[in-house]
């Protein structure tokens, strides 16, 4: 869905979402837009953007690499105010400045002290004074075109700088070029060079207009910048337009025509939070405290963005999947618009628990919408991505994360993408060549996945026999991904009648068992001769497993639990063995520290269960599925209280919130839902943990689910009272762990009665 259209919707069917009675405060003025924004890397903070916006403006206070970088609440300085904040991309950065003499010197010294004491912040609006300047600046946005509003002092120059060269987060900007095309517009481009992530430039190409014409031009051979002046405004604001496009000069111009062609700030605020309102009113949660509601929509309102739109709005977008880059072209229509959004994206690594699960089951248009930019990619290049930037392959991270959302996506009825064109590509991704071939960044060669030898061997070597082509070559780790994955694949290809292929991937997903050493019960990387790593520390960090201990890692068999408890004596063992790493872990927090910068920390390291980063993300409900839900309930809800409840610019995911992943596994967790193997069996389940609130209210989109609501009513819920002694559905009582998607897209009320004991 293009962003008009979206805009459209949100409009015409904001009475089908809203609540019954209009709560107040409504959702997205719950939001808490400085969580975590201490410990913030370029991608995370957000203010003057829309859900998956290609523009996402914000102040910069640091300007180098792709962490500790873009707004850092405890920095004291603001560098400029860019557009865009992306995966592997950044671009345009502005700055509004005053002047009394010759303004060249600030071509080199533009930096301005501010104050968190004259700032505002909410969803889609930004607002901060810059003291150097003297400058008040605001900012919003529409999906493509960014809208700033800036007041100078009377009896000074104004002016707006712009940042043509240099580093600008992940990114060295060059070829950076701005001209004149009249007395109040102007156009130019900046390109992102290539980093270790991204293995192709990028340009931005932009257009930017003023409400007050141009009346000087300042820039020098010595510097990249350019200062655009417009004498003394006595006090009178400047409005400014920029709107951004990935493919050409005339889709820049084209997208500001499209989604701006006006000046009224407040009414693009008032829009702009009004696409947010409608996305987050999809869920309406009553009781605990205020705080934690805060908090559940601040985690919702992370979930939804993030990963960028690079699509025009003509459905242009930047394909350089291939050696050449080229102007692709989305399909339309038959009014002309683009069918869906072309994405930059953070790696899937991880989604199976977070977005993949809370998108199909809350937004299932944008789920779907995914789907079909993945399928672009593969149209154009040969492969579905795990994690793509501006229009690049980045071979983020490891596996074929992408599979287990095509997979659930298909078994949750969600089917408005080619699948069998879905179902070549992913098959393809866990084939010699595809996405299990290559390990993290690794973009010219296709060794460090080493799916070879997990096919012939039954698992990844450590360390990989081959030699060392990307990042995260942990064969341990990528062994028990592979498996997993391979399972999900399975399902579809069960769903697809390809029996065969059923077969296949099914015997493959058993190979998690090759990596399981009995004698230590953990497990444990295994080198090409089939001899297992020694000596063995399981609570070492990053020694055969991927961002992760063997003790966390050990319990990533989310396909076949059973089978893990079978290999460790039994159920009743195996819950011994997890229930001793939470015990530990609680003294930890449950996280590696407060940010993922630390998670190598030496104590932090040795956690035996990190809520801070993917692949821990299942612990505690494992226990469902060792016939202890009591200790799955207990300890969802410590997790929670330790890691995700925090609201603070100082703490907020305690590790790597990687564009929506903590936020959705934290909304997931609150509402007391989760799907262990990531929704891909039949009519999949979704196990119970421990809901926070005493009501909450899913909207089910009427385009994809026959129910309105889907109601889950915590009632006698308390800060102590974890437990679930009762359950019925829609009046019926109900056993299980959970409820089957079918019977929740078909609406109705999930009661539950909670208690202080089991």
């Amino acid at each position: 869905m293009t962003s008009n259209r979206l805009l459209l919707f949100v409009l015409a069917f904001f009475p089908l979402f809203s609540f019954q009675s209009k709560p107040s405060p409504e959702p997205v003025d719950m939001v808490y837009p400085l969580l975590d924004a201490a410990n913030s890397r370029w991608f995370y903070f957000s203010s003057a953007t829309r859900p998956f916006g290609m523009v996402n403006l914000s102040p910069d206070h640091e300007l180098d690499g792709a962490w500790n970088s873009g707004y850092r609440y405890d920095a004291d300085s603001i560098k400029g105010f860019s557009h865009i904040h992306a995966w592997q991309l950044s671009g345009v950065s502005v700055m509004p400045v005053s002047y009394s003499a010759s303004p060249e010197e600030l071509l080199s010294d533009y930096y301005s002290p501010y104050s968190h004491d004259r700032e505002t912040i909410r969803a889609g609006y930004h607002r901060v004074y810059l003291d150097r300047f003297q400058v008040e600046a605001e900012l919003t946005a529409t999906h493509r075109v960014g809208l700033h509003r800036y007041r100078f002092p009377s009896g000074k120059q104004s002016g707006v700088l712009f940042h043509l060269g240099g580093m600008l987060g992940p990114s060295a900007m060059v070829e950076g070029q701005l001209k004149k095309l009249d007395d109040h517009t102007l156009q130019g481009s900046v390109t992102n060079e290539p980093t270790s992530r991204r293995p192709h430039p990028i340009t931005v190409h932009f257009q930017v207009a003023f409400d007050r014409p141009i009346t000087g031009w300042v820039e020098h051979s010595d510097s990249p910048h350019v200062i655009v002046g417009f004498g003394d405004l006595a006090g009178e604001a400047l409005h400014m337009k920029v709107s951004i496009s990935y493919t050409h000069p005339d889709n820049a111009r084209n997208n500001m025509e499209k989604e701006l062609s006006h000046w009224d700030f407040e009414r693009v605020e008032q829009e702009t939070r009004a696409v947010w309102n409608e996305l987050l009113s999809r869920i309406q949660v009553q009781g605990n405290t205020e705080t934690q509601r805060r908090r559940f929509y601040t985690d919702l309102w992370k979930a939804l963005q993030g990963r960028r739109t690079i699509s025009d709005a003509n459905g242009a977008y930047p394909d350089h999947t291939g050696d050449t880059f080229r102007i692709g072209q989305l399909p339309l229509d038959e009014a002309g618009n683009p069918r869906f959004r072309h994405f930059n994206s953070d790696s899937f690594w991880g989604a199976q628990w977070t977005i993949g699960v809370l998108w199909s089951l809350v937004y299932p248009d944008i789920a779907e919408e995914f789907a079909n930019s993945f399928l672009q990619y593969y149209r154009d290049g040969g492969l579905i991505p795990r994690g793509p930037s501006g229009g690049n392959y980045t071979y983020v991270m490891t596996g074929a994360s992408s599979t287990p959302f095509f997979v659930s996506l298909y078994q949750k009825g969600i089917r408005g993408f080619d699948v069998e064109t879905a179902y070549e590509g992913l098959k393809k991704n866990h084939l010699p060549g595809g996405m299990m071939s290559k390990s993290g960044y690794e973009h010219r060669t296709a060794l460090g996945g080493n799916v070879e030898d997990y096919i012939t061997m039954g698992y990844v070597p450590y360390p990989n026999p081959r030699g060392r082509f990307g990042g995260h070559e942990q064969g341990a780790g990528q062994t028990l991904e592979y498996s997993f994955q391979d399972w999900t694949l399975a399902q579809l290809a069960k769903a697809l009648s390809k029996e065969a292929d059923e077969q296949l991937f099914l015997a493959r997903s058993q190979n998690y068992k090759n990596v399981y050493d009995p004698a230590s019960g953990w497990m444990r990387p295994k080198n090409a001769q089939g001899e297992w790593m020694a000596p063995f520390d399981p609570y070492d960090y990053a020694k055969g497993f991927v961002e992760a201990n063997g003790a966390q890692f050990t319990w990533f068999v989310p396909h076949d639990l059973p089978g893990l408890a079978e290999l460790m004596g039994g159920k009743e063992k195996a819950v011994q063995k997890l229930q001793e790493q939470f015990v530990e872990a609680e003294k930890l927090g449950f996280t590696s520290g407060t940010s993922h910068a630390v998670e190598t920390h030496p104590e932090y390291r040795r956690i035996p269960v990190n809520y801070g980063n993917q692949p821990s993300m299942q612990m505690a409900y494992v226990f469902n599925y060792l016939d202890r839900p009591d200790l799955t309930q207990y300890w969802s809800r410590k997790v929670l209280e330790r890691a995700f409840s925090a609201l603070s610019p100082h703490l907020g995911y305690n590790g790597d919130e990687d564009q929506g992943l903590m936020g959705s596994l934290a909304v997931l967790m609150k509402l007391g839902l989760f799907q262990m193997n990531a929704g891909t069996e039949e009519n999949p389940i979704y196990e119970l943990g421990s809901p926070i609130f005493e009501k909450a209210v899913i909207r089910l989109h009427p385009d994809y689910y026959p129910g309105k609501t889907f109601t889950i009513w915590a009632e006698n819920n308390g800060p102590d009272r974890y437990y679930i002694q009762r359950k019925t559905f829609n009046g019926k009582p109900t056993d299980g762990m959970g409820i089957r998607h079918g019977d929740l897209v078909n609406g109705g009320v999930l009661r539950l009665q909670m208690s202080e004991t089991p």
